[in-house]
């Protein structure tokens, strides 16, 4: 079964796909932020959504077993709040926190909202179990080549991930955090590669994704001094649910040159 990690006890134990590009030693933000949502979700009351995950990644997790540990810090009528981190080392190396907010009926009146442009790819082109994701930048096609889509134009991607923990079903929330993380990708793969490294990962949602498919569409990039925020939209087959946004530091020296990825390769 292809997945980012396999269980060992209490432990989760990374395979190929949870490694990062920057390091064979350390575990890639997708993964890093699934498994934070993973506990998570655990606290979220019935009847309510979870409306914000906020991920600091202040320090490389390492590839070695690793644990997660949460604390239900507020659970209200409307409002629930949970923290959750992984330290290795004696050090924690991550934390997340999670805000989960009650449904219900919507006020009377409108308001103003954009008319959403949300490009989705063909359906049946991507695995439910699984699949390397698809790009599209410009008015290009959708493409899983990396060396076509290495360029200064706007991109959009298109995820179906496959299971976080083996012989786990992938769960809604799940599948958004790990797309999430994507965000730097989306935002700061241009013309040589990608260059900057989020330190955050700030995931809103209105409403959990519906199905196995997730697009990320670049909206933003503003740059200054080595720091770059990058903002994008979370989007499924019934519309936008949600944005995603990073902060980011350069990392030139490591830059990672995608024309030198295969197209079963996937980004994170």
């Amino acid at each position: 079964m292809v997945c980012f990690f396999a269980r060992d006890g209490h432990r989760l134990v990374a395979r190929e796909l949870a490694i990062s590009h920057w390091s064979a030693d350390q575990l890639s933000g997708p993964g890093v932020c699934g498994v934070l949502a993973r506990r998570l979700e655990t606290h979220c009351p019935a009847g309510f959504v979870p409306a914000r995950l906020t991920v600091d990644l202040f320090s490389p997790v390492s590839n070695v077993p690793l644990e997660v540990d949460s604390d239900i810090v507020r659970r209200g009528t409307r409002i629930a709040v949970a923290d959750a981190s992984i330290a290795q080392g004696g050090k924690t190396r991550v934390r997340a926190t999670a805000v989960f907010l009650a449904t219900g009926t919507e006020p009377p009146g409108r308001v103003w909202s954009p008319t959403p442009d949300l490009p989705m790819p063909p359906p049946g082109c991507v695995s439910p179990n699984g699949a390397p994701p698809l790009f599209k930048s410009g008015d290009r096609d959708w493409s899983g080549d990396f060396t076509v889509n290495q360029n200064a134009d706007r991109k959009i991607s298109w995820h179906a991930m496959p299971a976080l923990v083996e012989d786990e079903p992938l769960t809604p929330f799940q599948h958004a955090a790990m797309v999430g993380d994507t965000t730097n990708h989306i935002c700061h793969w241009g013309s040589e590669g990608a260059g900057y490294i989020n330190a955050d990962m700030t995931l809103t949602l209105s409403r959990l994704p519906t199905g196995f498919e997730l697009g990320l569409r670049a909206d933003n990039t503003i740059a200054a001094d080595g720091i770059s925020i990058g903002t994008a939209t979370l989007y499924d087959r019934a519309g936008q649910l949600g944005t995603c946004v990073v902060s980011t530091l350069s990392n030139a020296r490591r830059q990672i040159d995608y024309s030198q990825f295969r197209v079963s390769e996937r980004a994170g």
